[in-house]
């Protein structure tokens, strides 16, 4: 019996995540679900995300907004890059800014841009995070024993993290256990810029 073949992905119509990503992140949540003998209904109760919505993000038919993906990577036990790794590159590699692949909020005020080669789940990541100006960033709470340092690059923000809210201003950093959800809020008239490195526990990948 011949082997079905995935549809294949229609162009994506104003999702969150980039054309690139969209099959990427399909293609990658089939294999790591099946991997880990997970059904839809199962990842569905790990990962808050409804069957309905997994499968089309399977099958390219549904890009993603960036808390859909965490929730996703949460439930499966992954880092966030396993879900959005490409093909794997050897050798230097530039990012060429005009070539990122950008995850953006379904508001289109909070951006994410990976910041190193997704070519294979990382322990380690860095990403660029921009606020516009109101915007209100609300994240989910990432695996167990997940570490976020930010270091504000332009403008001002506050973090929510552990019940608390810290203020800062160009030039601060901040370190916090992000396994409860936190909040990233634009202080500034302008556009706020931010780094930050994510460090999952050993036990994640």
């Amino acid at each position: 019996m011949a082997k079905q073949r995935r549809p294949k992905p229609p162009a994506p119509t104003g999702g969150d995540a980039s054309g690139d990503l969209t099959p990427v992140v399909g293609e990658n949540l089939h294999r790591l679900r099946t991997q880990r003998g997970l059904s839809l209904e199962k990842l569905a109760q790990q990962s808050g995300v409804s069957r309905a919505m997994l499968g089309q993000i399977e099958l390219g038919q549904s890009a993603p907004t960036i808390n859909v993906l965490w929730k996703i990577a949460h439930g499966l036990g992954v880092t966030f890059s396993a879900l959005i790794t490409a093909q794997q590159r050897s050798g230097p590699l530039v990012l060429r800014a005009q070539q990122a692949r950008l995850l953006t909020s379904s508001d289109r005020k909070f951006t994410s841009r990976a910041l190193f080669p997704v070519n294979e789940p990382r322990r380690v990541e860095f990403y660029e995070l921009r606020l516009s100006p109101g915007g209100v960033e609300h994240a989910e709470a990432h695996a167990a024993g997940t570490v976020e340092n930010l270091v504000v690059a332009e403008g001002a923000v506050e973090i929510e993290a552990d019940g608390h809210r810290h203020s800062l201003d160009t030039g601060d950093a901040i370190m916090f256990e992000a396994d409860a959800p936190h909040v990233y809020r634009n202080r500034a008239r302008g556009e706020s810029v931010l780094y930050l490195v994510m460090t999952y526990a050993d036990t994640v990948g």
